[in-house]
């Protein structure tokens, strides 16, 4: 009998383990068993990833807290107590080993992800750094050098940073560029 089969974790995890996930999409998805192998690693990495933008400011607020088990309750169509676990597990992780997870788990949803899906991972991704009612300068930063990593173009990832402009600190004050002005 394997080690993992011994702990509980059975077959499904080892299958995730042989894929070259990373450690902390295997904890994450591990806590998430009723789900399909691949739903649950993609959870666990979407759930990181959230977690790396609301931790880049060095906290996370209750408010970002919220807006983090609200976007995996809805992505992963998870009960408010599964979707609260995930999140504070991903919140462990990244606190842990953000920096040299980080990279590593954002190249991981990548792999696993449709442009839609990472696409609708950058709106999250706005919306958890604004829960507390601004985008400071860092977390601005990590959700654009996320969007980098995904494969977005700067001019992509800059257009839809526009469209969170009234929330992110650095052009608050800043005029508001006209359509018609030349």
């Amino acid at each position: 009998m394997s080690l993992l089969r011994f702990l509980g974790l059975g077959s499904s995890f080892e299958r995730t383990v042989d894929r070259g996930d990373t450690e902390t999409v295997r904890r994450i998805a591990a806590r998430l068993d009723a789900l399909p192998p691949d739903r649950a690693r993609f959870l666990a990495a979407f759930a990181y990833v959230l977690a790396r933008v609301a931790s880049a400011d060095l906290r996370v607020d209750e408010a970002e807290t919220v807006a983090m088990q609200e976007a995996v309750r809805l992505e992963g169509g998870l009960s408010d107590a599964a979707a609260a676990l995930v999140v504070e597990i991903a919140k462990s992780q990244a606190r842990l080993l953000g920096g040299t997870e980080n990279y590593v788990v954002t190249r991981e949803f990548l792999k696993i992800s449709s442009r839609e899906q990472r696409a609708g991972l950058l709106h999250c991704l706005f919306s958890v750094g604004s829960a507390d009612g601004t985008i400071c300068a860092s977390e601005s930063a990590e959700i654009l050098a996320i969007a980098e990593e995904l494969g977005f173009t700067r001019a992509e990832a800059n257009g839809l940073r526009a469209r969170h402009r009234e929330r992110l600190s650095e052009l608050r004050g800043l005029p508001v560029k006209s359509e018609n002005a030349q």
